[in-house]
């Protein structure tokens, strides 16, 4: 069936200000711009670490202009927005810049946003301080299937939750600057599904994380295969697995790489697949006692994760400064993923759950 009262797309409200994209890496060059050029969104400058880069990137999406330095694009006055895919250590002296300009309305930077939560927080009060918006990508919020399963649990379709769980089984492409830090898929992979679970049911308050090597990862590393272990105030135990092995690759060897997820309630249960591994549409099913009869009733749609959830994640952005409503994906909220995910990592260090306190933030 169709969707019905369920809408796995934001509507866009608003395409008002010229963007100014920093990096021409792929989650740029495939993924932002190719969901603006979707959207309509005026995209007018580009600027990355490789100038040659920046031009094909630019001659790609029909770019008018290419600045030599992603500094130089910041001060180009005619720029709005800084929309920024770049290294976690370089990232925020690109923020503080932008935050000295004028003309930025607004900033959208990429997770993690630095390598430490100080920092992270040190950007917040910075940001507020400089009355610029910075909104952080948590992309995976519009995930079709991801939005369809937050407004089923916001009408009590599926009634209170009991137990939730992401189960990845599927390989990343770790970016090379990745090899100088001394965190990895925590960091880099598990943050999409920890902030999601925020997103769905806020914070939880004890965490558990389990981790151990990837025999493909070549580099030095802590945290490759990671299951983590989320308990809520309500009582809702939610788990998130991220398998960035999934069994050996070879020429001859089958693929089943898949992200699976599923959520039970006291009236329902709903279940799907994360379709990035597959490059297609993420699914939903579900089935409610309210709203269904006990039936599973399967919505569907075209778009996907990759790239068309870019769309909404620039939208929210560009509404908050043409509203002067705060981003739905602000800074404040994403210092708050970044704490979980430390505390993940404090789980790890001392070998057992730990108490999540957000007092702090």
């Amino acid at each position: 069936m169709k969707v019905q009262n369920l809408t796995p797309d934001p509507r866009i409200r608003c395409r008002d200000y010229r963007i100014g994209a920093i990096g021409a890496g792929m989650i740029m060059a495939e993924c932002h711009l190719e969901a603006y050029r979707l959207a309509g969104f005026p995209v007018a400058a580009i600027a990355s670490r490789s100038p040659a880069r920046a031009q094909a990137v630019a001659d790609r999406h029909a770019i008018a202009k290419v600045h030599d330095t992603p500094e130089a694009l910041i001060e180009d006055t005619s720029l709005d927005i800084i929309d920024i895919a770049y290294p976690p250590h370089l990232q925020p002296g690109l923020i503080r810049h932008a935050l000295k300009q004028p003309h930025i309305k607004g900033i959208l930077a990429q997770k993690p946003l630095a390598l430490s939560l100080d920092e992270a927080r040190a950007l917040r009060d910075e940001a507020k301080a400089a009355g610029k918006i910075l909104s952080v990508n948590q992309n995976m919020r519009y995930d079709q299937s991801m939005r369809v399963l937050k407004q089923l649990l916001d009408r009590g379709a599926l009634g209170a939750p009991v137990f939730a769980q992401i189960d990845m089984h599927a390989i990343p492409h770790w970016q090379g600057f990745l090899q100088g830090y001394d965190r990895l898929t925590l960091s880099n992979m598990s943050v999409h599904h920890l902030d999601v679970m925020r997103f769905l049911f806020g914070d939880p308050s004890e965490v558990t994380t389990v981790t151990r090597t990837d025999p493909r990862t070549e580099f030095a590393h802590r945290d490759g295969i990671v299951s983590t272990m989320l308990r809520f105030p309500s009582g809702l135990l939610a788990l998130s697995l991220e398998d960035v092995w999934s069994g050996p690759r070879a020429e001859g060897y089958a693929d089943d790489q898949h992200i699976n997820w599923r959520v039970e309630g006291t009236e329902g249960v709903a279940k799907g697949t994360i379709g990035w591994p597959t490059g297609g549409p993420s699914t939903l099913t579900y089935a409610s006692r309210t709203e269904t009869g006990g039936e599973w009733v399967t919505p569907e749609w075209d778009t996907m994760w990759f790239p068309h959830a870019f769309i909404g994640v620039m939208e929210q952005l560009q509404w908050a400064i043409h509203s002067g409503e705060a981003p739905a994906l602000s800074i404040a909220d994403n210092v708050r993923t970044m704490a979980l995910v430390e505390s993940a990592y404090r789980s790890i260090d001392e070998g057992r759950t730990v108490r999540h306190d957000i007092s702090e933030d």
